[in-house]
């Protein structure tokens, strides 16, 4: 069982590192705990964020520092004991939230924005998963003229990035979603993005694709990796197979410096906690668009198994008890303005998004250890950015130069 790279996590950054490292005639195993696309690349909202050339900077103002700290916000909650141990990276991360190095922070992040469209698509076509796509775009949903105006300035200033939308009054609003309860001062909707109806299965397309480009997915524990006498590397697989290559990729999220601390590295991960409930539809109450409430930071969004609410963050570490609080909270807000019906779901489904202090995802050759690269860190939008992370990865790891400058993005600046 012996293959040129070991990628360990079969989530979107996963599979899309192995797929691209196929492409380039690589011999690779895919290995995974679950099934491929089980964890944080199954829980996300659906969308392939093409609009969002700026990461989600840390709000700075005095009154969204000040509700914050009463851990009532539905868009945003904390564990106490978890929150007090990220207090170094959360300083780092309001730091870089500040206007100017937010400002070099998104130069860099929208190189890889503007791929994520394209190297999704190609994906798509060649593994016939455009039946998944649901539409084009989605829609910012404003109660007060205050913020929809203030959100006009977002919105004009990225349409000189090459970021299309359209301006929605209260009018345009109940004409496009006559399915909304009350009225709402307006809405901007992003034409560029591109909804899936069922990001688990999109990911597990592409994994199908792999396999049927010869790859192997195996199940495996990725803790049991270790060095081989020969310099390469080894993991175990369920089946009691042991898998050897002379590299390994490790793309496991929120879980990846667990395991890249074993061999000397490690980085500041803010661990943002999301969880989704999904709802039947009201018969005759459609919802066409996926739709952001911007005032309390939900998701509401067509589903293949119904309206899938998914919450904003939750700072707590991975394997902190569940609370079902913040999406309890969303859930009661958003049964005053959209047609949920009955919970579809036993219980809330939860998932973790690694985020990096400097909102940047981390890929590249992990500093220090021969023949170990990683992936992670992508915050909200590992499943936007997993293909193109995956090409460059690649690239990388073959000689190749890649099309975008990947310096920003390297593993060595937490070294």
């Amino acid at each position: 069982m012996t293959h040129d790279t070991i990628v360990l996590g079969a989530g979107m950054v996963g599979v899309s590192c192995a797929l691209h490292l196929q492409a380039r005639d690589q011999a690779v195993a895919l290995v995974d705990r679950r099934a491929t696309g089980l964890e944080t690349s199954y829980g996300n909202a659906g969308i392939i964020q093409r609009e969002a050339i700026e990461p989600y900077a840390l709000p700075r103002n005095l009154g969204f520092l000040l509700s914050g700290a009463t851990n009532r916000r539905v868009d945003v909650r904390y564990q106490p004991a978890d929150a007090a141990r990220m207090l170094g990276p959360l300083w780092s991360y309001y730091r870089n939230s500040a206007p100017g190095p937010l400002q070099k922070i998104s130069r860099e992040y929208e190189t890889l924005i503007a791929l994520s469209l394209e190297t999704h698509q190609q994906l798509m076509n060649d593994a016939g998963a455009n039946d998944l796509i649901g539409g084009s775009g989605y829609v910012m949903l404003f109660r007060t003229e205050r913020e929809l105006h203030a959100f006009h300035q977002v919105a004009d200033a990225r349409a000189q990035h090459g970021v299309q939308h359209i301006k929605l009054s209260s009018a345009d609003v109940a004409r496009e979603e006559p399915s909304l309860i009350g009225s709402f001062a307006g809405a901007v909707r992003w034409t560029d993005p591109v909804a899936i109806r069922s990001p688990g299965e999109l990911v597990q397309r592409y994994a199908q694709l792999f396999e049927e480009r010869g790859g192997a997915v195996h199940l495996g524990d990725a803790m049991t990796l270790r060095r081989t006498d020969a310099g390469g590397w080894q993991v175990d697989t369920a089946s009691g197979e042991t898998l050897t290559a002379r590299q390994i990729v490790i793309a496991l999220g929120p879980w990846t410096t667990q395991l890249t601390s074993r061999f000397g590295y490690t980085a500041p991960v803010i661990p943002k906690r999301g969880y989704h409930m999904h709802y039947a539809p009201v018969p005759g109450k459609a919802l066409n668009s996926t739709v952001i409430d911007a005032e309390y930071g939900y998701v509401i969004a067509p589903m293949q198994k119904g309206l899938r609410l998914t919450t904003g963050a939750e700072l707590a570490n991975v394997d902190a008890p569940r609370n079902p609080a913040q999406i309890e909270a969303a859930e009661q807000i958003a049964r005053q303005s959209f047609p949920l019906g009955e919970r579809v779901d036993a219980e809330p489904w939860m998932g973790t998004r690694p985020c990096m202090p400097d909102m940047k995802p981390v890929f590249g050759a992990v500093p220090g250890v021969a023949g170990m690269w990683c992936a992670f860190g992508h915050g909200h939008q590992g499943f936007t950015l997993g293909p193109v992370t995956g090409e460059l990865l690649a690239a990388m790891m073959t000689g190749v130069v890649p099309r975008v400058d990947v310096r920003p993005f390297s593993p060595a600046r937490f070294a």
